[in-house]
């Protein structure tokens, strides 16, 4: 290995050109044209590393893509130096950016990310430059580590940071009362201001909140008062992560904010309250949110839903609904009248399939009504009503209006009590086609669930076309899965005693950069179809003996969820332990 020597401090393209070329990493020509293409004034402004990464040359031997991570990984090794994937859900900001100022990180080029009793953690771009280590170590009494990192995630993050922790401080200080401002009612999120302007700063924090909630893909946002401090969580493909702490005034403020522009009650704070707000994501599209408050101990809690029209509206492939299950499903939806009914807890994605089979149903020559609490999206094919109890406006109020409506297809956003139920049958029975969900375990309670409502068993046998009970389960990242030998005692748990033949091999989350080394990205959905054929239909009796129905839906082709879970480990899109910690056991 040759020595490696620098011109001065910071890293220069010439000199990383001849390293890389000398590795065996670049060729000759593609060195030769990044130089000749590359001014020299325009070295100053771009780091290096981007400056390659952004000519799109592969490696000399690999053919694989130069990208700025892999350059960074090669330098990192390079200078022996362990190379830091930023992941800003793991790091303390409120911790990291008391380390240093502002102006000192920038000055550098650099971002504490991590600090604990006994060391400081710190990213930089410039492994070379190693001016600032004495001082810092001195002023924090710690020892310090170096990593290297993406130039770009340093510069990102440390503006993000640095303007939080000056908003939150400037918050926790300010003596004017929060959420009196006028505040637009169409939000544009991700336009961060330099730390040095001056800003709103509870303006800011919801505004970094909601765009950090888009780039992290989460589903749901989490504002939770404790008694000194309040929380913030993400729920990111069904888990919660702690995102951030604030000072209690800061959080109150933010609640107060969030629900003026959710058009909430702002001096109410005994009772709970929904709202929504639209906004406008870093990618120029709508999504909405609804918000929901509810009274604690410590204060107000808050919960937004975000509802993403691109995942509200999904195909089918896309949803995980396909072979024999998209079959089933489209031939219950197809008919022209009964009633189809989509079973789960809530966050199972029920919503999703719900509209996304509307959207797919919807045509110029059908009239699709539907009747929600509240609205979860709006959409232009549909006549959509949202319920209001206040004026006695409920699920069974909206049936009956819509019965004289002229609809086609009708969606119950939940059948709740007997009433609704009793308007969902008399609208399958006069030739309407009903979607509704209910919250069962599986597919066949769902028919248990009806009798207890009430409703006579000859009524289900005549208007019930099927029934479809689904989870979501998290799906395995694609780049660092890994294919191991399935375990035959975890086997036969899943699959219980079904004849399922354990295969050869399956596969087991890993961890990388692409899915912050949790081994899942993304959701997919699984699911147990019931269709009411003739011979099920003779088993639904009025006692509601759910066991024999569910023994004779299995028999005549009815997939368990837990077995359903286990065809998609078969086929490497999840992994057992994702399949038993999200179906339910089965009913003995």
């Amino acid at each position: 290995m040759h020595q490696l020597k620098t011109r001065g401090k910071r890293l220069h393209l010439g000199w990383l050109l001849k390293e890389l070329v000398l590795d065996g990493t670049l060729t000759q020509a593609d060195a030769n044209s990044i130089a000749a293409k590359q001014r020299s004034a325009d070295e100053a402004l771009v780091h290096p590393l981007e400056i390659i990464a952004s000519r799109q040359c592969c490696h000399a031997k690999t053919s694989e893509p130069l990208s700025v991570t892999a350059l960074c990984q090669w330098l990192a090794a390079r200078v022996e130096l362990e190379f830091a994937a930023l992941d800003p859900l793991k790091i303390n900001v409120p911790a990291v950016t008391a380390v240093m100022s502002f102006a000192y990180a920038q000055r550098y080029g650099i971002l504490c990310i991590e600090v604990n009793a006994t060391e400081l953690v710190v990213a930089t771009a410039e492994p070379f430059d190693q001016s600032w280590i004495e001082s810092l170590e001195q002023t924090s009494h710690k020892t310090l580590r170096r990593v290297l990192a993406k130039p770009g995630d340093i510069e990102k993050y440390r503006l993000e940071f640095y303007s939080l922790a000056k908003s939150v401080f400037g918050a926790g200080t300010a003596k004017t009362a929060a959420g009196m401002a006028d505040f637009e009612q169409l939000l544009e999120v991700g336009k961060l201001k330099d730390p040095d302007a001056q800003d709103q700063h509870i303006v800011n924090i919801v505004d970094w909140l909601l765009q950090y909630a888009f780039e992290q893909r989460a589903s749901d946002i989490h504002l939770e008062p404790r008694r000194d401090k309040g929380k913030v969580r993400f729920r990111i493909d069904g888990i919660l992560h702690l995102v951030y702490e604030l000072p209690d005034n800061v959080m109150t403020a933010m609640v107060s904010r969030l629900k003026i522009l959710g058009r909430m009650d702002l001096a109410e704070k005994r009772r709970p309250q929904d709202g929504r707000i639209k906004t406008v994501a870093p990618n120029s599209k709508e999504v909405e949110l609804r918000l929901s408050t509810m009274p604690t101990a410590f204060g107000e809690k808050l919960v937004m839903r975000i509802f993403d029209p691109e995942v509200l509206l999904r195909n089918f492939t896309q949803l995980g609904l396909v072979d024999q299950d998209y079959i089933h499903w489209r031939a219950m939806t197809l008919r022209s009248h009964g009633i189809v009914l989509v079973t789960g807890p809530t966050g199972s994605g029920k919503t999703t399939t719900l509209y996304s089979t509307l959207k797919s149903l919807a045509e110029e020559t059908v009239n699709v009504s539907t009747i929600e609490d509240p609205i979860e999206m709006v959409v232009d094919a549909f006549n959509q009503s949202q319920i209001q109890p206040a004026i006695d406006f409920d699920f069974a109020a909206g049936i009956r209006t819509l019965m004289r409506q002229d609809p086609d297809i009708i969606m119950v956003g939940e059948i709740r009590d007997r009433e609704t139920a009793e308007m969902a049958v008399q609208a399958a029975l006069t030739g309407h086609l009903v979607l509704s969900t209910l919250h069962t375990n599986d597919a066949p309670s769902a028919i248990s669930r009806f009798l207890d409502l009430g409703m006579p068993a000859h009524l289900l046998k005549a208007t019930l076309n099927g029934v479809m009970a689904q989870r979501l389960l998290r799906t395995l990242c694609l780049s660092c899965r890994v294919e191991v030998a399935p375990d035959q005692q975890a086997w036969q748990e899943l699959v219980q005693s079904h004849q399922l033949p354990m295969p050869s091999r399956i596969y087991q989350p890993g961890g990388c950069l692409d899915c912050r080394n949790t081994g899942y990205s993304g959701r997919q959905g699984v699911y147990e179809i019931m269709p009411l054929s003739k011979p099920l239909i003779k088993t639904i009796s009025a006692t509601g003996d759910i066991q024999s129905l569910r023994d004779r839906a299995v028999k005549i082709g009815m997939v368990p969820l837990r077995l359903a879970g286990a065809e998609k480990v078969i086929r490497g899109i999840t992994s057992i332990e994702e399949v038993m910690r999200v179906t339910p056991e089965p009913e003995s």
